[in-house]
């Protein structure tokens, strides 16, 4: 299975023998290897993605972006293991994943993925006690270091329906980050946000980011949080989706926007994502009233 394209050539040291005393590249956390997805309905079988493959590495954020219907929150779901690709295979530690586990661990965008009988401290607790990972004073102490981290430690015993959207979304992450998973996935947390909450969420992920190093895959369908939040970008085609191209955007935060360099990797992405649709319009010619 070919890789896609990638914006910046692969170093040398990647590639030499390791009999020459050069370190060899380290093995990736996550590897997609040719996945296609499928779902089904009453009356179709759906083909969500085609043979899509991608490497992610330890302290990456790592975007997929594309179109609705592209398959990337499927994409997500299949790396949480909550479905079975239908062809190729997904790994995390080297090890196939099948099902899902507390290595990986979802924040999604709705408000309501919270319990809404528990505490915030309730909220952040409750993987660790349903998995038994640590003691209850263990998950205490470390449900308050994530508490704390994104800066809800004067909420730690409210309610999900005494606090704001972004709010919650802190919780979800505080709860996700928590269990100390090798991955978070991230299925567009901010959409449901406003634009003045939604670009204060993206910073705080990046200095919570800056601060712990953890790896996140991330999906959007805006184009300008993915240059944003991701060090590296997944380009996917419209439905079903394909890999359309890997783009390096660890330069880019919210201080370079309006830059030269910014501007062009957006039209570039643009380009990628509306080639296809650009042209079908063009081929039905113009609209006449």
């Amino acid at each position: 299975m070919p890789r896609p394209p990638v914006e910046e050539p692969v170093m040398e040291a990647a590639m030499a023998s390791p009999g020459l005393g050069v370190p060899a590249a380290p093995a990736p956390l996550l590897s997609v290897q040719g996945v296609s997805l499928q779902y089904r309905t009453r009356e179709h079988v759906i083909t969500a993605t085609h043979r899509v493959g991608f490497d992610v590495h330890r302290s990456d954020r790592f975007v997929l972006l594309g179109p609705s219907g592209c398959g990337k929150s499927t994409l997500l779901k299949a790396v949480a293991g909550f479905i079975r690709p239908v062809e190729g295979r997904i790994t995390l530690n080297g090890r196939v994943v099948d099902r899902p586990g507390p290595d990986r661990m979802m924040v999604f965008q709705e408000f309501d993925q919270l319990l809404p009988w528990k505490t915030v401290l309730g909220n952040v607790m409750f993987p660790m006690q349903v998995s038994r990972c640590c003691s209850r004073a263990e998950a205490r102490e470390r449900a308050l270091r994530s508490i704390d981290k994104v800066k809800l430690g004067k909420f730690r015993d409210a309610y999900p329906h005494m606090l704001s959207g972004g709010m919650k979304q802190r919780a979800a992450i505080a709860r996700a980050m928590a269990l100390e998973p090798d991955i978070l996935l991230m299925d567009e947390p901010f959409a449901a946000l406003d634009a003045l909450t939604r670009r204060q969420m993206q910073d705080e992920l990046l200095a919570l980011w800056e601060d712990t190093r953890f790896t996140v895959l991330f999906v959007t369908h805006s184009i300008e949080e993915a240059v944003v939040v991701g060090s590296r970008i997944l380009i996917l085609s419209p439905h079903p989706g394909r890999v359309r191209a890997e783009l390096n955007a660890h330069q880019f935060d919210h201080r370079h926007q309006g830059g030269a360099e910014f501007a062009a990797l957006h039209r570039r992405i643009h380009a990628m994502l509306f080639a296809e649709a650009d042209g079908a319009a063009a081929a039905r010619g113009p609209k006449h009233d």
